[in-house]
Formats: structure tokens, C-alpha cells, sequence
């Protein structure tokens, strides 16, 4: 995956856990959308339009998603990269760790 992808799948993967698969598209540009929905063609998420009658005001998220199994999997993996990339770049120390110095 590019790093776009990335940032994208990450990015519906916090919205399905976080905001039942409601998607502010105000976050994506032009080449999400187009990404997202080749990711639906290919069965990788599902994508689409919230019907009108249940768009609020001030909500957010004229869209939604739903990961399939495999996008899950690539998203955990990529979460878990993320998070280990940027704990080696940390610029604090544990309490054990100065202790142990």
C-alpha cells in the first residue's frame, strides 16, 4: 500500500471503531474518495452515501464504511507499525528507564 492508502485505511478504521462507520468526507480529498471507492468495487471495505433523511446538522459525515476481514487485519498490522515507529522515536523516558541508567 502507499503511504495515502495507509493514511486512508487508517483513517475509515478509526471512523467504523469510533464513530459507528460514520465518515466526515470534509477529511478526505479528491484521491481518498477515488481510493475509497475502488476499495469498495473491490470488496476491500464497503462505502457509500448516508441517506438524506438521516443527515443531521453539525454530525458530520455525509458517508459511511465497513471494513472487510482482510482490511481489519492490514489496518491492525498498520496500527501496530505506527505505534512502534513512533514509540522509537520518542523524546521522553520511562521511569524505569532513567532508573536504570
Amino acid at each position: 500500500m502507499t503511504k495515502d492508502e495507509i493514511s486512508l485505511l487508517l483513517y475509515l478504521e478509526c471512523r467504523a471503531v469510533d464513530h459507528s462507520g460514520r465518515v466526515d468526507t470534509i477529511h478526505m480529498n479528491a484521491e481518498d474518495m477515488k481510493i475509497a471507492e475502488r476499495w469498495a468495487m473491490e470488496g476491500f471495505i464497503k462505502f457509500g452515501r448516508i441517506a438524506f433523511v438521516n443527515l443531521t446538522k453539525g454530525c458530520g459525515g455525509t458517508h459511511w464504511c465497513n471494513l472487510s476481514d482482510v482490511a481489519w487485519r492490514v489496518a491492525a498490522a498498520e496500527r501496530k507499525a505506527r505505534a512502534w515507529r513512533l514509540w522509537t522515536k520518542r523524546t521522553w523516558e520511562t521511569a524505569e528507564e532513567i532508573k536504570n541508567d
